[in-house]
């Protein structure tokens, strides 16, 4: 048994094995010893025997262990794997990384590298899934961050740190003069002179 999550040993591993508890689909992997071969606790083949088995907190574990994976349960397509939630995942690393300004200094190949995949298989996955190819995202993180004013030094600044604008005196006459009176008077002097 190596590396379990808190919460889980031998015993509880083995018996949701032998149960094929899905509950526990993607919490550990089963190595079989004699075999070399791990899975998922809900794999549909034969259990092997309890001494022959060892558990493992990841598919990577198992794999540097020396185990190779079962063809029939795929436990490297286990709950949480990247595998598992497709390739939003890397859609969603690669945003991250546009985010982060990655494609200000390098090219959309070298995103494309840098995410494990090909760069016309990385358009069509931004184009799948956002809409918009990874420059056009990129480009437009660029243009809405030029917009978004830099509120840390400057009159700007000093501005909103002093608060809200409240004129000491009404302004409104200066803006929209009162010409009710005025109107009312030469109306009645208007209609007095008919």
């Amino acid at each position: 048994m190596t590396g379990l999550p808190p919460g889980l040993d031998w015993d509880v591993c083995d018996r949701a094995r032998l149960a094929r508890d899905r509950a526990f689909d993607g919490a550990f992997f089963t190595g079989v010893r004699t075999t070399r071969i791990y899975c998922r606790p809900v794999c549909p083949v034969r259990p092997a025997r309890s001494a022959n088995v060892v558990f493992f907190g990841s598919a990577a574990a198992a794999e540097r262990a020396g185990f190779r994976p079962c063809l029939r349960c795929r436990p490297e397509t286990a709950p949480g794997s990247p595998a598992w939630s497709g390739t939003a995942t890397t859609v969603a690393r690669g945003m991250r990384l546009i985010e982060e300004g990655f494609l200000d200094e390098a090219s959309v190949a070298e995103l494309a590298d840098r995410l494990g995949v090909g760069p016309r298989h990385l358009l069509r996955l931004f184009l799948r899934h956002t809409g918009a190819p990874p420059s056009e995202i990129a480009a437009t993180r660029r243009v809405q961050a030029a917009k978004r004013p830099e509120w840390g030094s400057g009159v700007q600044a000093r501005a909103l740190r002093s608060g809200p604008y409240i004129p000491t005196r009404p302004r409104l006459r200066l803006v929209h003069p009162p010409h009710k009176g005025r109107d009312e008077q030469a109306h009645t002097a208007r209609s007095s002179r008919r």
